[in-house]
């Protein structure tokens, strides 16, 4: 029986959901070839490249050992100079990855609401991770403590900057999603709608948590500097 794979430990993830080539439309890029780079690979690209660090150095950060990030760096190297000479879309997603303890915080809703909408982007019961490219939000209908009902609404065609006044026309008081860019907080928090990002996991199981006052989100989505690398994702400990 296999091992299973040791998470490799992150302290910052970029706001951005991706890259394209310049001259080339979002819509086009669907049909391109696209280049996924994972979360950790970014992270080693971020603490060797942007930094300084060794590779030593790095290893002790994602705590994982000097081998294992070297595997990691090459193949986000690759990965980078395959984007560029190819001139293919750069994405971020997945890997196997916790944050940083110090960037989680647990949400709670106040007993003076009542009644409230909570949205989650969603796919296949799961929480879709890209705010920016979902499709589908789930709509829960809270009153008193109690998730009342629920539906699935889609936004396909709103364009990744009209997602926020989709949500809005609905009547969503909160939003819990993964990963979300810097212009999509900003234009969550003109609307009025509370974010809780960096969540994974069952959407399910995500609202009732924030219902019950137990959801544990990524503090550094939820913060007043739009766009300024902040980060999103899953959580765990670290150490420094």
């Amino acid at each position: 029986m296999p091992r299973p794979r040791k998470n490799r430990m992150v302290n910052t993830m970029p706001t951005s959901e991706g890259f394209i080539p310049a001259g080339y439309e979002p819509e086009c890029c669907s049909s391109l070839s696209c280049v996924t780079m994972t979360v950790d690979e970014y992270e080693t690209i971020r603490l060797i490249d942007y930094l300084g660090m060794t590779q030593e150095e790095c290893a002790a950060s994602m705590q994982v050992s000097r081998p294992t990030v070297t595997n990691i760096y090459e193949s986000a190297r690759y990965k980078l100079a395959d984007a560029l000479i190819h001139e293919k879309p750069l994405l971020i997603s997945g890997g196997n990855y916790d944050i940083c303890h110090k960037n989680k915080k647990t949400a709670t809703i106040t007993k003076e609401t009542t009644t409230m909408k909570i949205a989650i982007t969603y796919e296949n019961g799961e929480i879709y991770q890209h705010f920016g490219h979902c499709e589908n939000f789930k709509i829960y209908q809270v009153e008193d403590g109690k998730i009342l009902s629920s539906s699935i609404e889609n936004a396909a065609g709103s364009g990744h900057g009209a997602l926020a006044g989709f949500l809005k026309n609905l009547g969503v008081d909160v939003l819990i999603c993964g990963g979300i860019g810097g212009g999509a907080q900003n234009a969550l928090a003109q609307a009025g709608i509370r974010l809780y990002g960096g969540v994974s996991g069952s959407a399910d199981e995500a609202v009732q948590a924030l219902v019950d006052g137990t959801l544990v989100y990524n503090a550094n989505v939820q913060c007043s500097h739009h766009g300024e690398g902040h980060t999103c994702g899953g959580g765990n400990s670290c150490h420094h």
